[in-house]
């Protein structure tokens, strides 16, 4: 009997998972105030790298931290609300936080699903000991397939390049000894700098027992002070999908972000609103809640401050209120960024809300 060929991205990182959610979609179809299934949090405004592509650099990289009791009490009251996963990354890099480990291993208690973005210099052994069973997944940032491409798109000690090789080799060995499911991936940013590098870090990351490395296309965000790659077209880099294709296997996959590439390219929607902000939120190392990452600066997607209000009191306060009706209404959404967080998301609602004729026929 031929076996089946192993699904390329079962994590559906080209796509997403709000149809796994329905009855939470449900209820916001019927007009219900419903809470986020997912929220991005940043625990740290600083961070050790200054990477060439870098969307948040606006942000200064500020050296600010979430302070830990409060986050944890409001985790807690999240999960209650109905939170089911929180991805640790933000404006700086997670893992200078102190804290981090503690804060991790109280998300997962709480009931939420934890993830991790990071550029893993900091995710050693110790930590790893500390938090790898708290975790659902790890996506290490590595925008090269040498120390020398990687120190210069990091704009960091090419040192650092080892440090996180080892540090994830050592994640996959503790993952394997102890019987763990945190799923450990890469992910490189494709760039005119590093596009010949990425069979080299496919292979270096298979060979050290990742899961996956996901190739994404870059996306100019529309405060960021860097315009370097805001031109990049991704169609001469398309044929690389064949090649790493070649590296897939029952325990390997590269993730080839084809899709998100081509809608790089094109700049195009096909929905005229955005309506996924009542899925998501976004809480910067601050501790202000914001709709929307793509404009952290902008009061009319800040939602209120965790340091001064509980995150119902915040959520169902009137200043979000205003800023969704203010979405709705005003949002020139050509302006958002595209292949934003919730583009795939605001492709499948924009679908519900507009179905097209004949939907019966299933």
């Amino acid at each position: 009997m031929k076996e089946c060929a192993p699904e390329m991205d079962k994590y559906r990182i080209d796509s997403h998972k709000l149809i796994y959610h329905v009855q939470r979609v449900h209820d916001w179809l019927e007009g219900k105030n419903v809470y986020p299934i997912y929220a991005e949090i940043s625990p740290s405004g600083t961070c050790n790298h200054r990477c060439t592509y870098c969307a948040l650099d606006f942000m200064e990289y500020q050296p600010r931290f979430l302070e830990k009791d409060l986050l944890k009490e409001r985790l807690s009251e999240m999960a209650l609300l109905g939170l089911k996963s929180v991805m640790y990354a933000g404006e700086g890099e997670p893992l200078l936080h102190k804290d981090m480990g503690e804060i991790i291993r109280h998300t997962r208690n709480a009931g939420i699903d934890v993830a991790l973005t990071t550029n893993g210099v900091c995710f050693k052994k110790d930590l790893i000991g500390r938090t790898l069973e708290n975790i659902t997944w790890i996506k290490v940032s590595i925008n090269g397939g040498t120390k020398e491409t990687y120190a210069k798109i990091h704009q960091t000690k090419p040192d650092h390049f080892d440090q996180i090789i080892e540090n994830m080799s050592y994640a996959a060995t503790l993952r394997h000894d102890k019987g763990y499911r945190c799923a450990l991936g890469m992910q490189l940013i494709l760039l005119p700098e590093n596009w010949n590098e990425a069979e080299l870090l496919a292979r270096l990351a298979k060979e050290i027992g990742m899961d996956y490395l996901v190739i994404k296309p870059y996306s100019q965000h529309p405060l960021s002070r860097t315009m370097k790659y805001k031109d990049i077209k991704y169609r001469d880099y398309l044929h690389l999908a064949d090649t790493l294709r070649t590296f897939n296997d029952r325990n390997f996959s590269v993730i080839f972000r084809s899709n998100t590439m081509k809608k790089w390219d094109e700049g195009q929607r096909n929905y005229r609103q955005c309506l996924a902000l009542p899925f998501w939120s976004y809480i910067d190392a601050g501790g202000t809640v914001w709709g929307c990452s793509a404009y952290l600066s902008d009061e009319h997607f800040a939602y209120g401050n965790l340091y001064k209000n509980t995150f119902q009191e915040i959520w169902e306060g009137k200043k979000r209120l205003t800023s969704l009706r203010w979405t709705s209404e005003k949002l020139d959404i050509s302006q958002c960024r595209m292949n934003c967080r919730m583009d795939e998301i605001n492709r499948y609602l924009w679908q519900l809300r507009h179905p097209p004729e004949h939907v019966n026929f299933i």
